[in-house]
């Protein structure tokens, strides 16, 4: 039986969730009890089976001592000879026969036990404890008193923390529990198969009953690969799907609920809700409520008959309850009792109120007149509640990035098979995507696509601005400049999917479209790359200089501060910035504007000099020269293209003092020329000749989106120069208070974590939020960084 857990239910977390994890822990235990049996039949089968061939050894040397004694007969020595060679090779099939139940029942089963339903176990087990540890902090919630209200926002954030643990918890059990049902069918069909067939050779043709199943299993073995395909692509869209439901955003811990009065179940609104009871004791339970045929009830469990708390909604009212001691109170009173119940927050007190409202007009309506039902029906009946009865609206980042990326030219329609309004994206390639063609580049694996949703994920200014940068035109010209040529067909929406996965690997993993320069056209690409660094460079000279800092007042007697005690703030080298109709193919000034360089105090030393980017005669002319030149010049484009025709993204220029492109995007002072190169597969920590990561040199340069940018991505900021300078070193000598902040934060970040823990968040959250915040500054508004300030390390 084929039990599979679906996603969407498992968050809701209802009755009907609990009885079908109920149902299937059964069946595994139910199943590792037989096949822990099947595996000690084996090994008692297979123990015997030795006892068996050793005694058969024993017998057969009897015969050749025979034959030896027998040698003045030829007759019998030759015959007993020959016969015992038969008896020979008879054991040796038996031995092969018994090494293959080893390994196709025992082995094999053993590992299915050991490793899938070990996994099942080890998520059950954190499933349970993540259940009380939820049911726990809803009823400490549910306890908090309204006037104590520090109480309150500790039951609140610990909730809050407690349903984000559940929710992931839950994902993964379930996850466990459908690739658990779906591999068991493949794995015991095929140890069975291999079992059988080593039986058929072993009696080859000699035994009618194998000659009658023969057909049978070769039926078998036909349906085994297809099981195993069948297993695979089943697993890789449920972790497809297990991951997009993973991506939403779970900010807002509020149940969405929905109001639908012509439910096919007749159900018209579910959920938690505390109720009192109408004892003396006015105790609180919490229970799962439900509007159906124009009743409100409620039930403990799946399987438990609804209980009645409202006969009929006509006779009824619902108002809220301020007068308690709990929260988020409402009462349902009718003219026989009335009934107190809790909800986990004011927008599900709201929307449940506006349910019962609802349903109450709904009920006088069905009573009056039957057909305004039936048009009711005919028009839009399901009004979407999203934790209190307000329209549901589009997660507004979602929604922006998809104009702003859908604004470029191009890409309005899928990148490889053009089907119209596409809602994913490449990141790492700029281009957009249909639903079909991006779960075929995720098949790729992430070192050829990584795909994101343009409204489901949370989208950096830095991607974005990447996005906005390449787009389906810009990437087709490179990707398919000889499918023409070549009189490839290009994928049309709703062609099957084997031909357009068959055409993505063509076009991105075998680049068999791509057309490969010349020699010479190589050549002209890379003078021309490193003649237009020369323009940028040269264009920041002409940039109005900044102000001086201002001079410190120092009390009388007060020496002038040192380097170490006086540090100012420098400027962020990121220069993108998102115009209202993105380009994909120019550079706006602002990125073409190296930082000016920053006037510093007279008691302070000047920054660290980096190289000056100087362009010469290579030796060779190749396609990591040509990444090379386009990082530093700051074109997307052409870094695409050079990476197309097969750049590595960390070579290393060993005429350049071992520098790699993405130092020349630092260099070229550009945080989305940064970004294209790691979403590539850039070491962050790859060193030139100095010594010097890309960290080393965005600290030099004072570029602070790019030290951001690196630090989120690992950068070893403790990596000492030639010089042994760290990037704290050089930053608390140029007197950059911006980047000294982040890398002391960064480095205290790193220090709780491991003095905390593995799983402890200390810090983490906080460390998180400042880096968001200098990322979007450096992004969105650089000049906000060019401010000035006087740091004083004795500061408590």
């Amino acid at each position: 039986m084929k039990i599979t857990v679906d996603f969407e239910e498992c968050l809701k977390d209802s009755p009907r969730f609990r009885a079908t994890i109920e149902e299937v822990e059964g069946d595994v235990c139910e199943l590792e009890s037989k096949l822990d049996k099947l595996v000690k039949l084996c090994i008692g089968m297979i123990d015997a089976g030795k006892a068996y061939n050793a005694a058969n050894k024993q017998f057969v040397s009897g015969i050749r001592e025979l034959a030896q004694q027998s040698t003045k007969d030829e007759v019998i020595e030759s015959s007993l000879t020959k016969f015992a060679e038969s008896l020979q090779e008879m054991i040796n099939y038996h031995t092969i026969l018994f090494d293959q139940a080893q390994r196709s029942i025992k082995i094999q089963l053993q590992t299915f036990v050991k490793d899938d339903i070990r996994k099942f176990k080890e998520a059950k087990k954190q499933f349970d404890k993540v259940s009380e540890e939820k049911e726990a902090a809803l009823i400490k919630n549910a306890q908090a008193p309204r006037n104590k209200q520090h109480e309150v926002e500790e039951a609140t954030n610990i909730l809050t923390a407690t349903r984000k643990c559940f929710r992931h918890i839950v994902l993964d059990y379930v996850l466990q529990i459908n690739v658990l049902q779906s591999k068991r069918r493949s794995e015991i069909l095929k140890s069975m198969l291999s079992f059988m067939y080593a039986h058929l050779t072993f009696f080859h043709q000699g035994y009618d009953l194998f000659s009658e199943l023969q057909p049978l299993m070769k039926l078998l073995g036909g349906q085994l690969d297809q099981l195993v395909v069948d297993a695979a692509k089943e697993k890789r869209d449920m972790e497809q799907k297990h991951s997009t439901i993973q991506q939403k955003d779970f900010s807002n811990d509020d149940t969405k609920l929905e109001y639908n009065v012509d439910a096919d179940n007749g159900i018209a609104m579910e959920g938690y809700l505390f109720k009192r009871a109408s004892n003396a004791f006015k105790t609180w339970n919490r229970r799962w409520f439900s509007i159906q045929n124009n009743q409100l009830v409620y039930q403990k469990k799946f399987k438990d008959n609804p209980t009645v708390v409202v006969e009929d909604l006509r006779l009824c009212t619902v108002k809220h309850c301020e007068d308690v001691e709990r929260r988020f109170c409402f009462e349902v009173v009718s003219p026989t009792k009335s009934c107190m119940m809790q909800a986990d927050s004011e927008k599900l007190r709201q929307a449940w109120i506006k349910a019962v409202q609802n349903s109450i007009a709904t009920a006088f309506r069905d009573k009056g007149d039957e057909g305004e039902k039936l048009d009711r029906k005919s028009s839009t009946s399901t009004g979407s509640l999203d934790s209190g009865g307000e329209p549901k609206e589009r997660s507004l980042k979602g929604e922006s990035a998809l104009q702003k990326v859908l604004a470029i030219p191009g890409n309005t329609c899928c990148c490889d098979c053009g089907q119209p309004d596409p809602r994913w994206a490449s990141i790492n390639l700029g281009i957009t995507l249909c639903i079909q063609c991006s779960g075929i580049h995720r098949s790729l694996g992430v070192h050829f696509s990584k795909v994101r949703s343009l409204t489901l994920d949370t989208w950096e200014p830095e991607l974005l601005k990447l996005m906005c940068e390449l787009g389906n035109g810009v990437i087709n010209q490179i990707y398919e400049a000889r499918r023409e040529e070549l009189g490839a067909r290009k994928p049309q929406p709703g062609d099957p999917r084997h031909e357009v996965e068959a055409y993505i690997k063509a076009k991105y993993v075998d680049r068999r479209f791509v057309r490969r320069p010349s020699d010479e056209e190589l050549r002209n690409k890379v003078v021309s790359l490193s003649k237009q660094e020369k323009r940028l460079s040269s264009s920041s000279e002409h940039l109005p200089p900044r102000p001086p800092p201002p001079t410190p007042k120092l009390r009388p007697g007060q020496a002038v501060k040192s380097a170490d005690s006086g540090i100012q703030n420098s400027a962020d080298g990121s220069r993108e910035m998102l115009a209202d109709t993105p380009s994909n193919n120019s550079l706006t000034d602002a990125d073409a504007a190296e930082s000016p360089p920053m006037a510093m105090p007279a008691t302070l030393p000047p920054p660290s000099p980096c190289k000056e980017v100087v362009f010469y005669e290579p030796k060779e002319y190749s396609s990591g020269l040509q990444l090379y030149w386009a990082a530093c010049a700051r074109s997307l484009p052409d870094m695409s293209e050079a990476l197309a025709h097969g750049a590595e993204v960390n070579w290393v220029n060993t005429e350049d003092d071992k520098r790699t492109p993405l130092i020349m995007a630092v260099q070229g002072g550009s945080l989305v020329t940064c970004e294209f190169l790691l979403q590539n597969a850039a070491n962050v920590n790859q060193q030139d000749a100095q010594g010097r990561g890309p960290l080393h040199h965005a600290t030099m340069l004072g570029h602070t989106g790019q030290v951001c940018l690196f630090l989120k991505r690992g950068a070893n900021q403790n990596a000492a120069d030639i010089d042994e300078k760290t990037p704290l070193t050089i930053a608390v000598d140029a007197a950059n208070a911006d980047i000294v902040t982040l890398l002391r934060l960064a480095k205290m970040n790193e220090e709780m974590r491991e003095a905390e823990g593995p799983y402890s968040q200390s810090g983490d959250e906080t460390y998180q939020d400042i880096f968001q915040d200098f990322t979007h500054m450096a992004s969105n508004d650089p000049d906000k960084l060019n401010r000035y300030q006087q740091y004083d390390p004795q500061r408590p």
